[in-house]
């Protein structure tokens, strides 16, 4: 064989395998064809493509194991199997910028399905050839490290500990003063996967500058940046009073409230979420996010989204409501109960029914006048219904139960208590009676009002276990009425008139 010949050969041949390996990326590209791939074995035979000495055929076939791994959980054990993530990290510090975001693009892949599956990355020494990808030149490489990190540090607080250990925060910090807007994004969308697991976590983040970086990009025009940022700092608030008292310190509000009219969804559900984790602390902090109009940007908010966009502002007013009367009255004053009498019509979903019920209850048990103001918004009835409803879920039923039980026992508003007169089983009826004990001895137009809108002909229907709370409020009740009108509203009593009446003889007969 001539010289030419064998460099034809070689030609052919290097052709051969760019020509497999970009054919089975492309493939691979596309979901209907990954199990035929799968089942022909396409993975051994790009494992020794990864050491081919011709670099586009080494990041070619470490693209479509990556493809192929993202696709399933299945296929990402399979490149565990077949040993491929050793070789893969070994490479990762000597090769192309090409191929290393290929090669993170694979970390990523294959840490995205499961806790065990990242610490197969981890177990590898993925985590620190993926750290000292953040300090390439290439923005490209560090935004493919950065994701394939956060893809492990999500799972659980020991990954994430081993991201953080590995040194990737101070790096992801520098790469959030990049210029590039992808590699910002990726490195917050890190650093919040980072912190939501443990106090710990966060405080590192802290300790190394984090909230200050990110307080600056609150007001960047990029909208996808801007739901990281607020993200990051909503994990980072929900964990401590200091944490959060961190944030505030960035001085952070009131900019952020300006960022509940922003165009997208999902900047205001975050920055909605980051207030719902910072009131949750302190008075003090609930009272910080009111006075500097947060709270009212929440409830105007409620009234322009729906679904899942709500459940952070309904619950961030009941997190304020619970913490003093005061607050709870800012609730009342900034119009909150209706905004969530709204949520609770308007809303399907269970779990948003039983977080407006929650945040009306916090509302609502305080004093007489919270009392009030929910029961005026016509709440009890509504409340009572979810939970007699069969088809309400557990959690709504006991949320309904336990904020209606903490509203009857403050409400003095008798005109809204007497339709559950009707209604109520015995274990909410003896609230609502209890109520009516309380306010009809000291109450003569309450009295008169029981009397002629037939709420004590009602309570006379009643029946009571003798002996019971229920009989003692029901007595207490009749004692404030001459006896004579008890009589006329007791059941039965028109037959004992009628009995009467056919024993009664005139005077005129008997003469």
């Amino acid at each position: 064989m001539s010289q030419r010949q064998i460099i034809q050969a070689f030609e052919q041949y290097q052709k051969s395998r760019l020509q497999f390996v970009q054919t089975v990326a492309d493939l691979a590209s596309r979901p209907q064809n990954i199990e035929v791939l799968h089942n022909a074995g396409v993975m051994s035979m790009l494992r020794p493509l990864m050491l081919d000495v011709v670099p586009s055929i080494q990041q070619t076939a470490a693209l479509a194991l990556g493809r192929l791994a993202d696709h399933s959980d299945e296929l990402a054990e399979a490149v565990v199997r077949e040993d491929i993530l050793p070789q893969l990290v070994h490479s990762l510090g000597s090769q192309n910028r090409f191929y290393k975001k290929a090669a993170a693009f694979v970390l990523r892949a294959v840490s995205k399905h499961s806790p065990a599956l990242a610490q197969a990355v981890v177990s590898c020494g993925g985590v620190d050839a993926l750290v000292l990808c953040l300090e390439e030149f290439d923005p490209g490489v560090k935004e493919a490290a950065a994701w394939a990190l956060g893809f492990i540090a999500r799972h659980d607080a020991l990954l994430a500990q081993s991201v953080v250990d590995a040194g990737a925060v101070p790096l992801l910090l520098m790469c959030l003063r990049e210029p590039e807007i992808a590699l910002k994004r990726i490195a917050s969308s890190t650093i919040s996967d980072i912190c939501k697991h443990a106090p710990e976590l966060a405080q590192t983040v802290v300790d190394t500058g984090g909230v200050a970086h990110m307080a600056q990009m609150i007001l960047n025009p990029d909208t996808k940046l801007k739901r990281q940022v607020f993200s990051a700092l909503s994990q980072i608030s929900k964990h401590s009073v200091s944490l959060a008292e961190m944030v505030i310190e960035a001085e952070i509000f009131p900019a952020a409230v300006a960022c509940l009219k922003d165009p997208d969804d999902y900047v205001r559900k975050n920055v909605t979420t980051l207030m719902r984790e910072v009131v949750k602390h302190t008075p003090e902090l609930s009272l910080l996010i009111v006075n500097c109009g947060g709270m009212a940007a929440v409830i105007d908010y409620l009234g322009e989204c729906q679904g899942s966009l709500r459940l952070p502002g309904i619950m961030m007013l009941g997190y304020v409501a619970a913490h003093s009367e005061s607050l709870a009255m800012a609730v009342i004053i900034s119009r909150g109960v209706p905004q969530l009498a709204l949520c609770l019509s308007e809303e399907p979903e269970h779990h948003l029914k039983a977080a407006a019920v929650w945040s009306i209850g916090q509302i609502g048990h305080h004093t007489p006048e919270h009392a009030k103001a929910v029961a005026t918004a016509g709440l009890l009835p509504r409340l009572l219904q979810l939970y007699m409803d069969a088809s309400s879920s557990e959690d709504l039923q006991v949320k309904s139960k336990k904020a209606l039980k903490g509203i009857l026992q403050k409400c003095t508003d008798l005109p809204t208590l007497q339709p559950l007169l009707y209604d109520a089983p015995s274990n909410i009826l003896k609230h609502v009676v209890c109520q009516f004990s309380k306010v009809l001895p000291h109450d003569s137009k309450a009295r008169r009002s029981f009397v002629t809108s037939g709420g004590l002909a009602k309570v006379q229907e009643i029946k009571a276990e003798p002996g019971s709370r229920l009989q003692e409020y029901i007595n207490t009740i009749n004692s404030c009425f001459p006896e004579e009108i008890v009589r006329y509203y007791s059941p039965g009593y028109s037959e004992v008139l009628l009995e009467r009446l056919e024993k009664f003889e005139p005077d005129t007969f008997k003469s």
